[in-house]
Protein backbone atom coordinates (compact mmCIF):
# COMPACT_ATOMS: atom_id res chain seq x y z
CA UNK A 1 0.00 0.00 0.00
CA UNK A 2 1.29 3.37 -0.78
CA UNK A 3 2.04 6.03 1.35
CA UNK A 4 -0.89 8.66 1.86
CA UNK A 5 0.06 12.38 0.22
CA UNK A 6 -0.97 14.63 3.05
CA UNK A 7 -0.70 18.53 3.14
CA UNK A 8 1.42 20.69 5.60
CA UNK A 9 -1.17 20.52 7.74
CA UNK A 10 -1.71 16.79 7.98
CA UNK A 11 -5.36 16.71 6.10
CA UNK A 12 -5.59 13.93 3.12
CA UNK A 13 -7.38 15.73 0.33
CA UNK A 14 -8.70 13.04 -1.72
CA UNK A 15 -11.89 14.12 -3.06
CA UNK A 16 -12.15 16.05 -6.39
CA UNK A 17 -14.37 18.31 -6.92
CA UNK A 18 -15.16 19.93 -10.80
CA UNK A 19 -16.91 22.41 -11.93
CA UNK A 20 -17.48 24.52 -15.17
CA UNK A 21 -16.84 28.10 -16.08
CA UNK A 22 -17.31 30.43 -18.87
CA UNK A 23 -13.81 32.67 -20.27
CA UNK A 24 -14.62 35.86 -18.41
CA UNK A 25 -14.88 34.19 -15.02
CA UNK A 26 -11.54 31.51 -15.62
CA UNK A 27 -9.77 35.06 -16.21
CA UNK A 28 -11.15 36.57 -13.15
CA UNK A 29 -10.39 33.65 -11.23
CA UNK A 30 -7.08 33.33 -12.26
CA UNK A 31 -6.33 37.38 -11.93
CA UNK A 32 -7.57 37.13 -8.61
CA UNK A 33 -5.37 34.00 -7.51
CA UNK A 34 -2.37 35.84 -9.08
CA UNK A 35 -2.55 38.90 -6.89
CA UNK A 36 -3.79 36.79 -3.53
CA UNK A 37 -0.26 35.18 -3.69
CA UNK A 38 -2.22 31.56 -2.90
CA UNK A 39 -2.56 28.34 -5.18
CA UNK A 40 -5.37 28.29 -7.03
CA UNK A 41 -6.72 25.43 -4.47
CA UNK A 42 -6.09 27.57 -1.19
CA UNK A 43 -8.06 30.54 -2.64
CA UNK A 44 -10.91 28.40 -4.27
CA UNK A 45 -11.06 26.61 -0.93
CA UNK A 46 -11.21 29.79 1.11
CA UNK A 47 -13.12 31.70 -1.05
CA UNK A 48 -16.28 29.41 -0.87
CA UNK A 49 -15.99 28.36 2.82
CA UNK A 50 -15.98 32.10 3.48
CA UNK A 51 -12.25 31.77 5.50
CA UNK A 52 -10.77 34.95 5.11
CA UNK A 53 -8.34 35.69 2.24
CA UNK A 54 -5.33 37.68 3.38
CA UNK A 55 -3.16 39.35 1.03
CA UNK A 56 0.85 39.53 2.50
CA UNK A 57 3.55 41.21 0.53
CA UNK A 58 5.94 39.04 -1.42
CA UNK A 59 8.14 39.15 -4.80
CA UNK A 60 5.10 37.32 -6.44
CA UNK A 61 2.37 39.12 -5.02
CA UNK A 62 4.44 42.60 -5.98
CA UNK A 63 4.84 40.89 -9.77
CA UNK A 64 1.59 40.34 -10.19
CA UNK A 65 0.45 43.70 -8.77
CA UNK A 66 2.45 44.79 -11.36
CA UNK A 67 0.85 43.08 -14.16
CA UNK A 68 -1.89 44.59 -13.16
CA UNK A 69 -1.24 48.08 -13.34
CA UNK A 70 0.55 47.70 -16.40
CA UNK A 71 -2.70 46.20 -17.79
CA UNK A 72 -5.26 49.17 -16.64
CA UNK A 73 -2.25 51.98 -17.68
CA UNK A 74 -3.09 50.06 -21.56
CA UNK A 75 -6.73 50.92 -20.66
CA UNK A 76 -6.39 54.15 -19.58
CA UNK A 77 -8.42 56.91 -21.59
CA UNK A 78 -10.79 54.04 -23.14
CA UNK A 79 -12.86 53.64 -20.61
CA UNK A 80 -13.47 50.72 -18.45
CA UNK A 81 -15.97 48.49 -20.76
CA UNK A 82 -15.63 44.90 -18.77
CA UNK A 83 -16.97 44.93 -15.37
CA UNK A 84 -14.16 42.11 -14.56
CA UNK A 85 -11.42 44.78 -15.21
CA UNK A 86 -13.51 47.69 -12.78
CA UNK A 87 -13.57 44.90 -9.96
CA UNK A 88 -9.73 43.50 -10.68
CA UNK A 89 -8.90 47.63 -10.70
CA UNK A 90 -10.49 48.51 -7.16
CA UNK A 91 -8.78 45.15 -5.69
CA UNK A 92 -5.54 46.08 -6.93
CA UNK A 93 -5.38 49.93 -5.69
CA UNK A 94 -6.88 48.14 -2.24
CA UNK A 95 -4.36 46.10 -1.88
CA UNK A 96 -1.21 48.36 -2.62
CA UNK A 97 -3.15 51.14 0.12
CA UNK A 98 -3.35 48.44 2.47
CA UNK A 99 0.59 47.27 1.28
CA UNK A 100 1.59 50.58 1.75
CA UNK A 101 0.15 51.15 5.05
CA UNK A 102 2.05 48.16 6.61
CA UNK A 103 -1.47 45.92 6.49
CA UNK A 104 -3.09 43.30 4.90
CA UNK A 105 -5.99 43.59 2.77
CA UNK A 106 -9.04 41.29 3.45
CA UNK A 107 -10.50 40.06 -0.21
CA UNK A 108 -13.60 38.34 0.39
CA UNK A 109 -15.75 36.49 -2.53
CA UNK A 110 -17.94 39.18 -4.45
Amino acid sequence: MSKKNLDQNGRLRNVVVGFRMSEKEVDLLNRRVLISGFTKQEFIINSILGKEVTVYGNPYVFRSLQDELIKFIKLYGKGLEDENDDEMLELTLKTILAMRKKGKTEVYPV
